[in-house]
C-alpha cells in the first residue's frame, strides 16, 4: 500500500508522473473532470484548522468524482483515547483514504501502519508535503517552457528565511533534494534545522546537503525563490514574544530581495502577516506568487490522490 507521508514516498519518476498529471488537471479543470474517485469517501482527520488544506482537499475530492468526508478530532473516538491502531482499522473498513492533519508525524505513520487504504500527510509538526510538492509545481510552471516540469527544478536555489526547523522548512530540505536543488535555511541560532529531519535526510544519502546560516544576506545571494512562512506557527502561541524578536532580522524586504536574482521570486504558504515576516510592498509585489501557491494546492493534491487511488487496496 502505497502512502504519501512525506516528499519521497514518490520515486522521481511517479513525482514526475504527479506534476505531469496535476499541470493536466489544471489546465482542463474547465473542461474535464476525470471521476477517478467515483464511488470513493475520503476522511479528511483534522485536529489542526485550516483554509487552504481543507478547502483545497474536499474541493479535489469532490472534483475527482468522490465525496469528502470531514473529522475534527471531537467527532471521532480517537480525541478521546481510542488507539490509533483501532482507529485506523475501523476507518479501512468504511472509506478509500485518510487525509491527515495533524501535530505528531509519528500518528500518521502509525495510521498508514495498521489502516488498508492510503494515508496523506496534510500537515505534521515536522512536515508538509502537499504543500512542497504545489510550491514546486508553481515554481516549474515558470521555468519549464515547454519542457519537462521537475527537470526545471534542478539547480535551482531556493531559500528558506525565519524558524528554520519548521515544518515547511523541514520539507524543503527533503524535497528540494528529491527534486535536485539546492536548499538554503536561514533563521537565528536555536532555530537550525533539527535531528529528526536530519536523521532523514542521512537516510536518504543527503546528509549535510543543504546550506544553513544566520546570515539573511548571504542566504539570498544568487537565490531563485526567496521563502519564508510565519514566525509562530499553531502550538507555539507561549513563544510568540521570543520568536517575533529572534526573528526580526529575517523579515523579507524589498531590499533583502533584491540581493537574490533579478528575476527571483518570492513564496509564502500562507496565512502571511504582513509588516512581520514579509513586508507587504513584497508580498503585494511583480515578484510574489503566493495565491498561484495557494490554488496549486488544489491541483496537485487532485494529482496526489489520484495516484494513490489507483494503485490495488488490500
Amino acid at each position: 500500500m502505497m502512502h504519501f507521508l512525506q516528499e519521497t514516498d514518490f520515486t522521481t519518476e511517479q513525482a514526475r508522473a504527479v506534476f505531469n498529471s496535476a499541470a493536466k488537471f489544471k489546465r482542463l479543470r474547465s473542461s474535464e473532470r476525470p471521476a477517478v474517485l467515483a464511488g470513493q469517501t475520503w476522511a479528511m482527520i483534522f485536529a489542526k484548522s485550516s483554509t487552504r488544506t481543507r478547502v483545497s482537499f474536499e474541493v479535489g475530492i469532490h472534483e475527482l468524482g468522490g465525496n469528502p468526508l470531514f473529522l475534527s478530532k471531537n467527532d471521532i473516538q480517537l480525541g478521546r483515547g481510542e488507539t490509533i491502531a483501532d482507529t485506523a482499522r475501523v476507518l479501512s473498513r468504511y472509506v478509500h483514504g485518510l487525509i491527515v492533519r495533524t501535530f505528531d508525524q509519528a500518528e500518521v505513520e502509525e495510521l498508514a501502519k495498521w489502516g488498508t487504504v492510503p494515508v496523506v500527510n496534510a500537515l505534521t509538526d515536522l512536515l508538509h508535503p502537499c504543500q512542497i510538492y504545489a510550491d514546486a509545481l508553481t515554481m516549474a510552471e515558470r521555468w519549464a517552457k515547454g519542457g519537462d516540469l521537475l527537470d526545471s527544478l534542478r539547480g535551482r536555489k531556493v531559500v528558506f528565511l525565519g524558524d528554520a526547523g519548521c515544518n515547511v522548512a523541514n520539507s524543503w530540505l527533503l524535497g528540494g533534494n528529491h527534486f535536485g536543488m539546492q536548499v538554503c535555511v536561514c533563521g537565528p541560532k536555536g532555530y537550525a534545522p533539527g535531528a529528526a529531519v536530519q536523521a532523514l535526510l542521512a537516510k536518504n544519502g543527503w546528509a549535510g546537503r543543504y546550506q544553513y546560516t544566520t546570515d539573511p544576506r548571504e542566504a539570498v545571494a544568487g537565490a531563485d525563490v526567496v521563502y519564508t512562512d510565519v514566525w509562530v506557527s499553531m502550538g507555539k502561541e507561549a513563544e510568540s514574544a521570543d520568536r517575533l524578536a529572534a526573528m526580526a532580522p529575517y523579515q523579507v524586504t524589498a531590499q533583502l530581495l533584491r540581493l537574490a536574482k533579478p528575476d527571483a521570486l518570492f513564496m509564502h504558504c500562507l496565512p502571511a502577516y504582513s509588516g512581520k515576516e514579509v513586508t507587504a510592498e513584497v508580498l503585494e509585489s511583480p515578484q510574489s506568487i503566493v495565491f498561484d501557491q495557494a490554488e496549486n494546492r488544489l491541483h496537485m493534491q487532485k494529482a496526489i490522490l489520484a495516484a494513490l487511488a489507483q494503485q490495488p487496496r488490500s
